[in-house]
């Protein structure tokens, strides 16, 4: 049997639901705003400290080795090595059946804000850490801030510019009908090319649809809406454009000829020499999309970033938000050392523009990848968290609803219907999609 602290870690990981939004439950243990650890606290950075890892690629390129050289420089009582996983999300959501998590890692999105002081040492009180960061609510809770973004991604589409300029296509699309048909366009000058490519083997690339949600409209509430509507994937709604969209380009055979072959790290290949057109990906894509193409010898500025096809009075919007939360584990023995790791990689390692992201420092610039957003005046739209109390309602319903917002089965579901694999309408999976989502609502008691 479990030990008492253990159970109750392991019951509040298996009570977790999906990734949607942030979610709540009870919880105790963990440590007030005025526990913080770091060289802040008088305690000097020291001892031996792991950071767990989703980027398995930065630490095979030898990458995250640089950055450790470079913060033992200036903190030579701390040695700092790296644990990745793969499967980040499920295999760190084991590890933390345990005490032993590493010192600094990633906040998993199946950790309820409530849960944060269960597992992850309080870094400041939000307000105060909000006067440098930005992005902190979704790792805060109850005034205390748990984590801190290690990039701020956009929404968008990443493409191939050249593809697009052979294809005659000058102006960016504003509507999805102007994508669907500048897809043609690329399609009929350039037989060859995938216009659009899903990477629906891998299947979480069609989760980045989701993303968007807030960019259709503007609507910093979008997310928080789905609550109080039955209808999600009603005629207007976000939903329900995102996934015509996916559905109408699937249709129409400008995606490609069978899904169930595609290969993730192939596509990076593929869009750089022109075989791909675009594809729907974070602007934490752009950067890798951009080395394959100086390795491929196309170049870096073949390749670039357009928002959503939709534009809402008058601009496009691009959703942004914080990618992994680094936080501390409030088990390790060198609080301070891990706290100083933290500081130093938001602020001086460079990685988030190295990554074409936004930094989740205040007053930073805008990367160079972002550089075709400011030009067409793009908006960035940061989502607003939910009411205290409502913070895991989404969560809820779509759990209730088994649909699964951030997973890729109801997104496969809309390929697979649209290239013929199914019998099924477009209208039929919306209605049974509105049906469910309606029932969970009751459920939910909203």
């Amino acid at each position: 049997m479990f030990p008492h602290a253990r159970r109750n870690r392991l019951a509040a990981l298996a009570s977790a639901g999906a990734v949607i939004a942030l979610t709540a439950a009870c919880s105790s243990g963990g440590g007030s705003a005025g526990d913080t650890a770091g060289p802040s606290s008088g305690q000097t950075p020291s001892g031996a400290i792991k950071v767990v890892t989703w980027r398995t690629d930065l630490i095979q390129d030898g990458t995250f080795d640089k950055y450790a050289q470079e913060f033992q420089a200036k903190y030579p009582d701390v040695k700092v090595t790296f644990e990745g996983h793969t499967d980040y999300e499920g295999e760190v959501k084991t590890l933390m059946n345990t005490d032993d998590y590493g010192d600094v890692l990633g906040i998993i999105n199946t950790i309820t804000p409530a849960q944060l002081p269960d597992f992850f040492e309080p870094l400041g009180k939000q307000s105060d850490l909000e006067q440098h960061y930005q992005f902190i609510s979704s790792k805060s809770f109850d005034g205390t801030t748990y984590g801190i973004p290690v990039v701020v991604n956009a929404q968008g589409i990443v493409y191939n510019k050249s593809v697009w300029q052979k294809a005659g296509l000058t102006d960016l699309p504003k509507t999805p009908d102007e994508f669907v048909q500048d897809l043609q366009k690329i399609r009929s000058t350039q037989p060859d090319t995938v216009p659009l490519y899903t990477n629906y083997k891998d299947g979480w690339p069609l989760t980045q649809w989701e993303g968007d949600v807030g960019s259709v409209t503007g609507d910093a509430d979008a997310v928080n809406k789905l609550a109080t509507i039955d209808d999600p994937w009603a005629a207007g709604q976000e939903h329900n454009v995102i996934d015509t969209l996916l559905y109408d380009v699937v249709k129409d055979k400008l995606t490609e000829a069978d899904p169930t072959t595609t290969n993730w790290e192939k596509s990076k290949d593929l869009i750089a020499t022109g075989k791909i057109g675009t594809m729907v990906l974070g602007s934490w894509a752009i950067s890798q999309m951009q080395a394959a193409a100086e390795k491929a010898g196309t170049g870096a500025d073949t390749i670039g970033y357009m928002p959503f096809p939709v534009q809402a009075n008058g601009s496009w919007n691009s959703v942004v938000g914080p990618d992994y939360n680094q936080g501390i584990n409030i088990h390790s023995k060198h609080k301070a050392a891990a706290r100083a790791w933290i500081d130093w990689f938001n602020n001086e390692s460079g990685f988030a523009a190295s990554q074409g992201g936004l930094s989740p420092v205040k007053g930073s610039p805008d990367p160079a990848t972002l550089k075709d957003f400011g030009s067409l005046g793009v908006k960035y739209l940061e989502l607003k968290p939910a009411e205290p109390g409502k913070e895991s309602l989404v969560n809820d319903i779509d759990k209730q609803a088994e649909i699964g917002l951030y997973a890729p089965d109801y997104r496969k579901r809309i390929v697979d219907a649209a290239r013929g694999a199914s019998k099924e309408s477009l209208q039929q999976i919306f209605d049974d999609l509105n049906s469910r989502w309606k029932d969970a609502r009751a459920a939910a008691g909203d």
